[in-house]
């Protein structure tokens, strides 16, 4: 079952499963799932594809929590050439893409340090998927042409004047239910209109997404009231008034 090159070497992909749901993974990252020997498998993404797996597949489960990492980013890269150099042909199952907040091009650089054939299937980002799940388009014609895309789970303060300020311009900020008070008075102060909507969309793709939509000026309180909780992508914006879940106040 294993897969070897000329020089008796395994291989990595780094595949990125998407938002959970099984059906938005790309026929290749279930191709090379079906092949793998080894997948290293994130909390997020594709969970139901591991119960499918040949029973002679090891697969090391690898997830990260809010604030409590029990394989740090360094044991994983190890992980993947230590498993690869023992002739495995290594899956790198990752939520959303691996390309977009995901650490992917860490993992790929390592592997290529040490020499270790790797390859990178790109998956659908949560970043746009989850809204989607929602009904929130990222951009629309005559509402927003334009989307930025940041990491949530750091002061904002320094990012919020490369981002355009108006509500046409649609901001998804990843990571970011932790620090949403003090990103929402950041945006406030760099610009943005109090009154901006804002959406809240936790475990986008699965049967228990659920969607909690306001202001910047609203949202805080809303988040803590219903006691939101990660993962959740944060969507600012006016499309989010384009959301049968927008609730106009």
């Amino acid at each position: 079952r294993r897969h070897r090159t000329a020089e008796g070497m395994g291989t990595v992909a780094l595949v990125g499963g998407g938002p959970a749901d099984a059906g938005l993974i790309t026929t290749r990252g279930r191709r090379l799932l079906a092949m793998a020997d080894v997948v290293v498998a994130d909390r997020l993404g594709p969970r139901s594809l591991l119960t499918g797996l040949s029973a002679d597949v090891q697969v090391i489960e690898v997830g990260k929590l809010p604030g409590h990492h029990p394989v740090p980013q360094d044991e994983i890269n190890r992980i993947l050439v230590e498993q690869a150099l023992l002739g495995n042909r290594v899956v790198r199952l990752k939520g959303g893409d691996p390309y977009v907040l995901g650490r992917g091009g860490e993992e790929e650089a390592y592997c290529r340090d040490h020499g270790v054939p790797v390859e990178v299937v790109p998956g659908v980002t949560s970043a746009i998927s989850v809204p989607a799940a929602a009904g929130i388009p990222v951009t629309h014609r005559g509402v927003a042409k334009g989307f930025s895309v940041i990491t949530g789970h750091e002061d904002i303060r320094q990012q919020t004047g490369l981002i355009p300020p108006g509500s046409d311009h649609t901001l998804i900020l990843l990571m970011g239910v932790a620090l949403l008070r003090s990103s929402a008075a950041s945006l406030i102060t760099g610009g943005r209109k109090a009154s901006t909507p804002v959406a809240i969309i936790e475990n986008g793709w699965m049967e228990s997404q659920r969607v909690t939509t306001g202001t910047l000026e609203t949202i805080a309180d809303l988040a803590e009231l219903r006691d939101v909780k990660s993962p959740a992508v944060i969507v600012v914006g006016n499309v989010v008034a384009l959301s049968p879940h927008w609730q106009p106040a």
